[in-house]
């Protein structure tokens, strides 16, 4: 058990880190250190005399016990106060910067893809590749060797030593057959990722910066160096994947082996990983404390009849093993120091405190990797295990009229779940409504295929044949996971979007569940905690998205894509490009807690590309749609479209030319049949959305009246000059920016420019004015 001076330094510890989030972070825990080591002195000072007291009564009276009451001694107050003083400083220091040799400091002309500069960069593979959604080979390199490279393909200049962990995507032959540790030559081009340039969008730099990590390498060709296969532990993880995999099949077979080692460690399909995530059992696919209590239980049962060092010799090995199968990952980590802390109590013969354990374990990973604090990893790990530990006991005590086995078969998924909630609704801002029931009607498959995966997983390292052939047994079990996820994935409001709760929000809802388990008066009324802890999630989003006005142009990368809220009805002005919808569109709209699309307007002609409203109709259904589709009215996407919006009992209403759109926030028509010309009025400002158009036809559209002046203008970079030239509007609004200094200051003007492709996306409230997502975010955080 640990003592109360330990636990306060750890806690002390953590927060410390926690706080480097807060300006000035490091000095609130050293002041709040010293205010309660002042106001915990009394304290102290009157228990030690109530203490001496009691002492000297006992003494006399030579019967009873003396039981003493006792409190920190102020000065660890004051040690803890330092220790999260030095956490914010330690995490400093060991937060990534690139050298002065990294890798990254050679990309140059990030901005202009023209002049991109052709690259040869030698280094070993770290990692074995894994696939993409863009269906691309993905690794990463230790960079060593960088060669730039002439249009000729002779060597520009002098091979630089580099250093530093370069993101590299390949086609995927190119990557088939790499492992860890091989020498290679990427042939490419390198780049520097950009942070998040729409709301609720996911931060690649940011990524790549937890990753240790600030370039990225878009690879054309690899040459072999180093052709010697030399021993990894990836051989025998891969020799486990091929045996499952080969009787199993995809995705059963990858399924099982991300079950057994971890999602990170294998290769898993992405619309499996997908599904599971959405449905709320993405937990099934990262190993961790499921995966070491088989691994304990079992070697423990095998070896019951010898001593306790023979125990604990054989259960140390299957952990450790199990840490290299499964690589060095924060919640597979947190589980083995678990299971070191529970062997250590068998040999000492003594109970092992699971909270003491838990707070020890993410201290000591807290030492190793102090940037783990906001892996989202390590924090959902650790939540859903103080929720197995503190609340998984009373919710089974109150279900106490079930069988004991029902009743923490409920009681698991309920409690992991309050504990991890309110973390994913800040994140992710959707609910997986039937997580709970879901988790409790597949735990029993899950326990089958982890421990049938896990048995096959260790034959197969003896024979392939005869773990493939174990593993085939397995094929049913997984395949009827699948469906059942599926199914749920498939039911009316499977998942709902009740938008990002915010920081204090979350700390106010967390604050409840831990009054709930240490304060009397809240365990009697838990369910006064519970409903004050819905209302403080639903009623400010609800009253938010009811009163909310405000125009959204994404950054994507061709057509303008908007999205329009007016007091809880959503339109969307079209779709981007594949894949738009799937990393743009929908994490906006999801953060903003919209679960269905009143109107849609399509103008598919302002793309050359497919676009990507099936990907958004998969996930929201669509009232209204109403497409213009330039004499591409037959074709196969736009039957598609009926025929979803049909299931959806959505309404599709094709376009004509001057035929007027008003859904009440606005009114747009399409004013030319032959080029990409939008006009919108909404909430009282004129936009004008146009297409790649001529200068010639810019000036013949001016003379004969079609373009008038507009308040917001939206164009290609390429038309920009001669229509902010020729309409001077008050705003206006292109994809990159490609023009000279010179170009740029001679048509200001009274114009105000912004660029997607620099400034993110562009936001409108009827009380303010345009705002650029990126530079309000750097607002934020230069207060951080």
């Amino acid at each position: 058990m640990m003592q109360s001076s330990g636990v306060i330094i750890c806690l002390a510890y953590i927060l410390g880190l926690l706080f480097t989030a807060v300006p000035w972070g490091g000095i609130w825990i050293l002041a709040m250190g010293i205010l309660a080591a002042v106001f915990f002195r009394a304290i102290f000072i009157n228990l030690r005399k109530i203490n001496y007291k009691q002492e000297n009564y006992l003494t006399k009276a030579k019967t009873g016990v003396n039981t003493p009451l006792t409190t920190p001694h102020p000065r660890v107050w004051l040690i803890a106060g330092l220790v999260g003083l030095l956490a914010t400083f330690y995490f400093q220091v060991r937060t990534p910067q690139p050298g002065a040799k990294d890798i990254s400091q050679f990309v140059s002309n990030e901005n202009n893809s023209n002049q991109e500069q052709l690259v040869i960069v030698r280094g070993d593979v770290i990692g074995t590749p894994r696939l993409t959604r863009s269906q691309k080979g993905q690794f990463w390199l230790n960079a060593t060797q960088l060669d730039e490279v002439k249009n000729d393909q002779g060597p520009a200049s002098v091979p630089k030593g580099v250093t530093g962990k370069l993101y590299v995507t390949v086609p995927i032959l190119q990557a088939t057959g790499l492992y860890p540790g091989q020498q290679i030559a990427v042939t490419g081009m390198l780049y520097k990722p950009k942070a998040a340039q729409n709301p609720g969008a996911f931060d690649f730099q940011k990524y790549l910066k937890q990753e240790g990590a600030f370039a990225g390498l878009v690879g054309k060709q690899i040459n072999i160096i180093d052709e010697d296969r030399k021993w990894g532990w990836w051989k025998i993880r891969e020799q486990i994947v091929r045996s499952q995999v080969r009787w199993l099949g995809v995705p059963e077979g990858p399924l099982v082996s991300a079950m057994v080692l971890g999602s990170k460690a294998v290769d898993l399909p992405y619309d499996i990983r997908d599904l599971f995530v959405k449905v709320g059992l993405a937990h099934a696919l990262a190993a961790s404390g499921f995966q070491t209590s088989l691994i304990l239980g079992i070697i423990l049962q095998l070896t019951r009849k010898a001593n306790k060092g023979v125990q604990f010799f054989c259960g140390s090995l299957g952990l450790l093993a199990f840490l290299c199968l499964a690589g060095i990952q924060a919640s597979i980590l947190r589980a083995v120091i678990m299971g070191f802390a529970a062997l250590i109590g068998l040999v000492l013969e003594r109970k092992v405190q699971q909270l003491g354990s838990l707070l020890l374990a993410a201290t000591l990973l807290l030492l190793f990797n102090p940037l783990w604090i906001w892996d989202l990893g390590f924090q959902l790990s650790f939540l859903a295990t103080l929720g197995l530990i503190v609340t998984a006991t009373p919710i089974t005590k109150r279900l106490d009229w079930l069988p004991p086995a029902i009743a923490a078969l409920i009681a698991v998924p309920i409690a992991a779940t309050i504990w991890t909630l309110p973390l994913l609704l800040h994140i992710f801002s959707v609910v997986a409504v039937y997580s709970v029931p879901l988790n409790i009607i597949t735990t029993p498959l899950i326990s089958v295929i982890s421990i049938g995966g896990m048995i096959s997983g260790l034959v197969s390292l003896i024979s392939q044949d005869i773990g493939s052939t174990l593993a085939s047994f397995l094929y049913y079990p997984t395949h009827w996971l699948i469906q059942l996820a599926e199914f749920f994935a498939n039911l009316p409001g499977s998942s709902v979007a009740v938008g990002s709760i915010s920081t204090w929000q979350m700390f106010v809802v967390y604050g409840l569940i831990i009054s709930t388990c240490l304060v009397g008066w809240w365990q009697k009324r838990w369910w006064f905690a519970g409903l004050m802890a819905v209302v403080l999630v639903i009623v400010p989003a609800w009253h938010s998205t009811s009163n909310l006005l405000r125009i959204t142009l994404l950054a994507t990368n061709n057509e303008p894509v908007l999205v329009i809220q007016d007091q809880g009805k959503v339109t969307l002005i079209n779709s981007g490009d594949e894949g738009t919808g799937r990393f743009t569109i929908l994490p906006f709209l999801q953060q903003q807690g919209i679960n269905k699309i009143d109107w849609a307007i399509s103008s598919k002609f302002l793309a050359n590309e497919n676009d990507a409203w099936l990907e958004i109709m998969d996930s929201l259904p669509i009232k209204n749609f109403y497409a213009y589709t330039y004499q591409q009215e037959n074709n196969l996407e736009t039957q598609a479209i009926q025929k979803q919006l049909q299931q959806q009992q959505g309404i599709y209403q094709p376009l004509a030319l001057g035929q007027t759109i008003n859904t009440g926030a606005i009114i747009g028509q399409f004013i030319n049949d032959k080029l990409p010309i939008l006009k919108l009025q909404i909430f009282g400002q004129n936009w004008l959305l146009v297409g790649s158009i001529k200068s010639q036809q810019i000036a013949q559209l001016v003379k004969t009246g079609d373009l008038s002046s507009p308040q917001v203008l939206w164009c290609p970079s390429e038309s920009l000059q001669d229509l902010v030239t020729a309409l001077q509007p008050q705003v206006a609004i292109a994809s990159d920016n490609n023009l000279s200094s010179k170009t740029l200051d001679a048509i200001k003007g009274k114009t105000k420019l912004f660029f997607t492709g620099r400034d993110g996306a562009i936001q409108w409230t009827p009380d303010g004015d345009f705002e650029a997502f990126i530079q309000v975010t750097e607002n934020k955080s230069s207060n951080l």
